[in-house]
């Protein structure tokens, strides 16, 4: 630790234990003093007299979604909850505010410091807890009130506060046990008294209660920032809400300071948080997008108050949110690592196709046609951050889709190929670093890869399920439950605490290009090295563009190793048919996926129940495809994955190959290929063909004879030069009268 880390962790123990002191000896937490003189209020997003007119516009723009705000609120008003991947909770009649209804458990009553909030068989799991505390669902409900004037809402608003206030005095429970926490809850009052601004039917006593809750929570918030304890979307959070509390409750002493603190939190975590190529350094899509929600919240009310946002924040939540498009292209967002549940605005909309929600905000914001494309559609967070204004310009855009392009972000390893024909295929690859510190939001999924297509998961991450209870917990985020290679039963990372890994893999890209034709990626991992006979494992990925992938997994090593292979189907997919080394999936919307495996000695393949989160606290049922072997190494399988479902299909390991090559040749009734390759450096001879290329495919395209190769500078078939080039270049291809007809015989 620093000096000035220990300072501050010292210093926030003492305030932890006068907090207490004062609490046992009968004082109530000092109240903020105000301004003699109270200045302009703040701003928010919209001023009282918009909101009818945006109502109006919700009512009209958004039906479905305004009839749902009024259905939740009818639930709430019934005290049934629906929270993460839970439906229909109840926490009882008063609520107990320090329970968890699903495991049965309940927080202690005690100082927040001394809760073991991360303890499951003390407190249950605890963001079911703090879900329900975050008082999102009385945003809901003034929502509800302003859609209906339905009195029920506002008394029922009334009531949940006030008696949360009364369950909840400082510093006891575990609703005072994370500064985020307080965050969220302080951001739900804020939005609670700006929608009820201009209803004469809100005594002032409530919002004056409000407004001093929320200068006890911005005290709090100031003492215990998570700056070294959890100096990530938490610290942003809490930098988030210190900004809007001092902004929009600027009649307080301390306001302009919060304000202030807020506002360089939110600057400096926008550096230090975001890699150069826009991803989140979390590791995680959905930690990646909680970022961005909380960037443009903060981005939006700064200007609305006229704050000078520096064109390096513009810059960077545009970056955040082209991350988003380019592994979103086929219209869903991938899923790498945790999935926390949890929303800024709408805590329903937590589900893998709400993920793109902020690209309609950055859309309208920043004028981006293809942000509004791959949005799908208009938002609610939308009109009420940006009004009417915002919503009219969002309809200017064109509504032209770009073309979709392969493409990676570099820094956080991410690789997305494209297969163009339709339906568009994204498969996206993680081959980025394991996460940020002890990688605690990371999962053990090195080079692993999802597919992703008609706005579905075929290919799927699993999820995260829970943080609290520590099988499911590791079993969510272990290797086995990710698309790429096991080894001995092991995780490419030793799960310590909940949010902590030990002997992080590091991957590394060995080669990447996109041609108009193929995508190659291939990449290597060092998650293994710590066994007794250390294991690298080395996939190439090659994509055609008419939808083909090839994934062929190598481990190199010296001695007997149990390898696996586990491909997790997407929901709704079943086998539809199964036979001589193809198995293929049916799916949704008439989906189909097809899997033709090379036939390797020692090797057994089946077919077996998986598990699937759709968000926090849910998991259904999805099949997998097993690949398993005990073999000594260096050994490599191989497997050819087709959106269609052929009537066969046959995917071979050619024997004569020797040394660093590796032949395959496959055919289906509508393609017929020829796959090289070379592990090694240096010119190899195979059958009529010598070369120095690092892959080679040959095929036919349009009914001639087409072949591609990467890494190549010298080819040759049966003597006669294809190409001789001072270097070595990226790749080269020819076709046509340029593709010796001979040459075509090895496809068999």
């Amino acid at each position: 630790m620093s000096p000035l880390e220990i300072a501050v962790r010292l210093r926030q123990e003492c305030d932890k234990r006068l907090d207490e002191v004062r609490h046992r000896v009968g004082l109530a937490a000092a109240a903020q003093p105000l301004l003699d003189q109270r200045p302009p209020a703040g701003r928010f997003f919209f001023d009282p007299g918009d909101l009818p007119a945006l109502v109006d516009l919700l009512r009209s723009r958004l039906p479905e979604q305004a009839a749902s705000i009024i259905s939740q609120a009818e639930r709430i008003c019934r005290r049934r909850f629906d929270l993460l991947g839970y439906e229909d909770l109840d926490f009882g009649d008063p609520i107990d505010w320090h329970l968890d209804p699903v495991h049965g458990r309940r927080g202690p009553r005690i100082p927040w410091f001394h809760v073991p909030f991360l303890r499951f068989a003390t407190v249950g799991d605890h963001k079911i807890i703090w879900e329900l505390n975050r008082h999102q669902h009385l945003v809901t409900l003034a929502k509800a009130f302003l859609l209906s004037d339905d009195s029920r809402f506002l008394d029922e608003l009334h009531a949940q506060w006030y008696a949360w206030q009364e369950s909840n005095p400082y510093p006891l429970g575990i609703n005072w046990a994370s500064s985020l926490e307080v965050a969220f809850r302080s951001l739900s009052w804020i939005w609670v008294t700006r929608l009820l601004a201009g209803c004469g039917s809100v005594p002032e006593k409530f919002r004056g209660d409000v407004a001093s809750a929320l200068s006890a929570n911005a005290r709090y918030i100031e003492k215990y920032l998570s700056t070294y304890w959890a100096p990530n979307t938490h610290l942003l959070g809490e930098g988030l809400a210190l900004l809007f509390i001092g902004t929009l409750c600027n009649e307080f002493v301390s306001a302009e300071r919060w304000r202030r603190r807020g506002w360089e939190i939110v600057l400096n975590e926008s550096r230090r948080q975001v890699l150069p190529d826009g991803m989140h350094f979390e590791q995680s899509i959905y930690y990646h997008v909680y970022a961005l929600d909380f960037f443009l919240h903060a981005r939006v009310l700064a200007a609305r108050n006229g704050e000078a946002v520096p064109p390096e924040l513009d810059a960077t939540i545009e970056r955040m949110a082209e991350a988003l498009r380019v592994q979103s292209q086929a219209g869903a967002a991938p899923r790498f690592g945790d999935d926390d549940g949890g929303r800024l605005f709408d805590p329903r909309r937590n589900r893998t196709e709400h993920l793109l929600d902020p690209l309609a905000t950055a859309a309208a914001l920043y004028s981006r046609a293809d942000f509004k494309a791959a949005a799908g559609g208009f938002r609610e967070e939308t009109l009420w951050l940006l009004g009417a204004q915002g919503a009219a310009h969002f309809d200017e855009l064109p509504a032209e889709r770009p073309a979709p392009a392969s493409g990676c972000c570099t820094d956080s390893g991410t690789y997305c190929l494209i297969a163009t024909e339709p339906p568009i295929r994204e498969v996206v690859i993680d081959a980025g670093p394991h996460g940020y510190g002890h990688g605690g939001h990371g999962h053990a999924d090195a080079l692993s890869l999802q597919w992703i297509a008609r706005r579905r998961e075929w290919l799927s991450d699993p999820g995260a399920f829970s943080y609290s209870q520590e099988i499911p917990r590791n079993q969510f985020r272990g290797t086995a439950a990710h698309n790429t290679l096991e080894v001995d039963g092991l995780d490419q990372a030793e799960p310590t605490e909940p949010f902590a890994w030990h002997a992080k893999p590091e991957a590394r890209v060995e080669r990447w290009l996109s041609s108009p034709d193929i995508d190659l990626f291939i990449g290597s991992h060092n998650g293994y090295s710590r066994l007794a006979d250390p294991v690298r494992h080395r996939r190439s990925v090659v994509s055609w563009k008419s939808g083909l992938l090839l994934v062929r997994d190598c481990a190199t090593g010296a001695a007997v190793h149990e390898l696996a292979l586990n491909w997790h189907l997407g929901p709704g997919f079943r086998l539809s048919h199964e036979g001589r080394g193809l198995r293929t999936f049916a799916g949704p919307d008439g989906a189909a996926l097809s899997f033709a495996c090379a036939a390797v000695p020692d090797w057994t393949s089946a077919v077996v129940d998986g598990e699937w989160s759709p968000v926090y606290g849910s998991k259904i049922g999805a099949p997998v495809v097993q690949y398993r072997a005990r073999v000594l190494l260096p050994a490599e399988f191989a497997v050819m994955l087709s959106p269609a479902a052929p009537a066969w299909a046959a995917l071979e390991r050619l024997p004569d190959a020797s040394g660093p090559l590796s032949v395959y040749r496959y055919a289906d009734p509508a393609d017929s290929l020829l796959i090289l390759f070379s592990d090694g450096a240096g010119e190899w001879q195979w059958h009529d063909w010598m070369g120095d290329a690092a892959f080679l495919s040959l095929g036919r395209r349009a009914g001639e004879p087409w072949l591609f190769a990467a890494g190549v500078g010298r080819l040759q078939f049966r003597g006669q030069p294809l190409l001789a080039s001072g270097q070595a270049l990226e790749f080269w291809e020819a076709s046509g009268a340029g593709v010796p007809a001979a040459s075509l015989a090895d496809l068999g």
